[in-house]
């Protein structure tokens, strides 16, 4: 452990002295963030160097969990990993952070004090936890078959609950900085229950601890995504790709790695992005219909494109969300079923006023990724033969 009592009675004097810990947010105009070593960082650089920082991570072992840990131990930062599984979760996140850079607690979200412990003295604090499915558990019942199922993490636990507690235990920890990754579409009204408890958990972070920073992406693509690969899986396995309706909403796909890269830089420089909302997006929109082409065109699959009702999808959503494999369920087909993109056009972000200013990946010194330039090194697996099928030899 990194404990360092000094340092955090230190930062209990001077958040008591700033009101309790509510800041104003900062009205400065916002400059294009260039990061550079950073003052207090020691060491050759990379992941060898000490960048001074302490992050703790909620979520760490999932999608764009790992991503920022790549990042994150790439940039020298120490990590707290809080993990609620078995220690071969978190495997393949221990070879991204030099050796004695990481410290892996197991914690429940039901325990406070499991939370606690993953937090510790950390400076920066990540919630990155979020489930398109609801999880259940086996239970034994009076009648036959005497196994019944009840839910365990609901959307409203794990979108609204968990980060209702990290946000207050952040504040009662006297923690210099939280980043809680919400969702573009987080909307009161919308059909989805998952994106309606995005919106309510984002509202509850902003209110408990105003001076976090909210990063809003558009659907994740990239390597185990769940999103591309219901195109390459379904025309793999079931031999052919359903489509919602017409297929005709609009996507804006972000790449993972793209919206990671934005939560590693504000951790260099938290206090600049206080109360800030970042909206993380592609730089190109699809409909439905064109990626699941797109997808069977990378993966050479000839395979029938059905466009199917509403009401037929939802069954075949209700049949799919039964596997091991979660493809699609009844609420992701919702969201699929409208347009999920950024909240405004990209000439809107750039003529917002500077005060209160909803930032971009362009503010952050990002370029977008677009999707074709990373689709194919992760989808090429689904050819007949994989990328071998062509060598000279393997066959």
């Amino acid at each position: 452990m990194f404990a360092n009592s000094s340092k955090t009675m230190l930062r209990t004097l001077q958040r008591t002295a700033q009101g309790q810990g509510r800041r104003a947010l900062s009205s400065e105009p916002f400059l294009p963030l260039i990061t550079d070593r950073r003052l207090e960082e020691e060491g050759a650089g990379g992941r060898s160097s000490n960048a001074g920082v302490k992050v703790a991570i909620f979520g760490a072992t999932g999608f764009l969990g790992k991503h920022v840990c790549h990042h994150l131990g790439k940039n020298g930062a120490f990590a707290y990993i809080g993990n609620r599984g078995d220690e071969a979760e978190h495997r393949d996140i221990k070879p991204m952070f030099d050796l004695g850079h990481t410290r892996f607690v197991f914690y429940s979200p039901r325990d406070v004090d499991s939370m606690r412990e993953v937090i510790a003295d950390a400076d920066i604090v990540i919630n990155l936890i979020s489930k398109h499915y609801e999880s259940h558990q086996p239970i034994q019942v009076d009648k036959f078959p005497y196994i019944g199922f009840q839910k365990n993490y609901s959307f409203e636990d794990v979108n609204v609950g968990i980060p209702t507690q990290i946000a207050e235990l952040c504040s009662e920890m006297q923690v210099d900085h939280l980043i809680h990754v919400s969702s573009a579409n987080a909307s009161p009204d919308h059909p989805s229950e998952w994106v309606r408890t995005k919106y309510a958990g984002e509202q509850a972070v902003r209110e408990i601890y105003p001076w976090a920073t909210i990063i809003r992406p558009t659907q994740l693509f990239g390597t185990e995504d769940k999103f591309l690969h219901f195109f390459a899986n379904m025309g793999k396995t079931y031999r052919f790709v359903p489509l919602i309706g017409d297929g005709q909403s609009l996507t804006q796909p972000v790449w993972a790695v793209d919206v990671a890269k934005a939560i590693s830089r504000i951790t260099d420089n938290p206090k600049k992005f206080e109360g800030r909302t970042v909206d993380c997006f592609g730089p190109s929109d699809y409909t439905h219909e064109e990626l699941a082409k797109f997808v069977l065109d990378l993966a050479e699959l000839d395979r029938p494109i059905v466009p199917m009702p509403r009401q037929a999808f939802n069954m075949l959503a209700k049949a799919l969300g039964k596997q091991d494999l979660v493809l699609m369920n009844e609420d992701v087909a919702k969201i699929w079923a409208q347009d999920f993109l950024a909240p405004m056009k990209s000439e809107e972000y750039k003529t917002q006023p500077e005060e209160g200013k909803i930032l971009t990946l362009d503010d952050l010194g990002i370029t977008a990724t677009p999707i074709e330039k990373e689709a194919f090194h992760y989808l090429h697996r689904f050819r007949e033969a994989g990328h071998f099928g062509r060598v000279q030899g393997y066959h």
